[in-house]
């Protein structure tokens, strides 16, 4: 069995989390080898015995197989050990190890700016897009944000309705939708431009998928706009791990007389470049 479908199958078994990934990884770049079963056995001793069963007899048996010939047939995937695992991600901090996904790979060597904000967008934080987002998309960067509603689902509509390329990174199988509001701008994505996701087919929209997502859209984004957020949101999770993967963090401030941007505006005060114009942004590539 080759690495890539090694590795795909094992995160496609019932309860073989990221951590455990992690350690498989850990062997393979040590061994260069393929684990057999008494060393899988090993990397998931901290399952319960019923869930190791459960696992064992998943990977080892046809169900795996089967899932990885559904998911092969729908969409390609990369693994981090594939020379065209995207470059910036693979640098950053907890890398998938594998991701599914249709549509343009390269993208993700394109220069790129990460756009996230609030779901209950303000016209203000709506205008600022349409504002800032153009000149950006003529300048040649792609755009990376999460599919969600509000500013996310307006900055992929923005840079395809100008001509560009964006990313989207979901929190589902790529045969699902969430929102389901979004379902045609994410078949729009994977035809004209790229959308990724680190789960296997009929994976659900869950909770804890949104802060897995956050840290792929950090680590695939060179520099990090934030647009509209409150104190207390997903969007300030993405910028803390953008700033923890030693990315350029933007914000656009806002008013203090509102909690819409109470997140943006503690940004800035923290050291996030407060942006002003579409040039404000701009800057930041002139050195790569």
């Amino acid at each position: 069995m080759q690495v890539r479908d090694f590795l795909v199958r094992a995160h496609l078994s019932t309860g073989f989390n990221q951590n455990y990934m992690q350690r498989l990884v850990t062997f393979l770049k040590k061994t260069h080898q393929l684990p057999n079963q008494e060393e899988m056995e090993l990397i998931i001793s901290k399952m319960s015995p019923q869930k190791q069963v459960r696992f064992l007899t998943e990977f080892y048996g046809f169900e795996s197989q089967k899932r990885l010939a559904e998911n092969r047939q729908f969409a390609p995937f990369v693994t981090i050990f594939d020379d065209n695992y995207p470059t910036l991600l693979k640098e950053s901090n907890q890398a998938p190890a594998v991701l599914f996904y249709r549509g343009n790979l390269s993208l993700t060597e394109s220069f790129s700016l990460g756009v996230v904000g609030a779901r209950q967008a303000t016209s203000y934080g709506k205008q600022s897009l349409e504002e800032l987002l153009p000149t950006v998309v003529a300048a040649k960067i792609t755009t990376v944000s999460g599919l969600a509603r509000g500013i996310d689902g307006l900055a992929h509509q923005i840079t395809l309705d100008c001509g560009g390329q964006t990313i989207a990174v979901i929190g589902t199988g790529l045969d699902g939708y969430y929102p389901r509001q979004n379902a045609r701008l994410q078949e729009m994505i994977a035809q004209k431009g790229l959308l990724l996701s680190e789960y296997g087919l009929g994976t659900p929209s869950l909770p804890y998928h949104f802060p897995q997502r956050n840290r792929i859209i950090a680590g695939l984004s060179q520099t990090l706009l934030v647009v509209e957020a409150q104190k207390r949101s997903g969007s300030l999770i993405t910028a803390n791990m953008a700033a923890d993967d030693n990315r350029t963090v933007l914000a656009i401030p806002g008013q203090i007389t509102t909690g819409n941007s109470d997140g943006c505006n503690e940004l800035i005060l923290a050291g996030a470049k407060p942006i002003l114009s579409a040039k404000d942004i701009l800057e930041e590539y002139q050195n790569w």
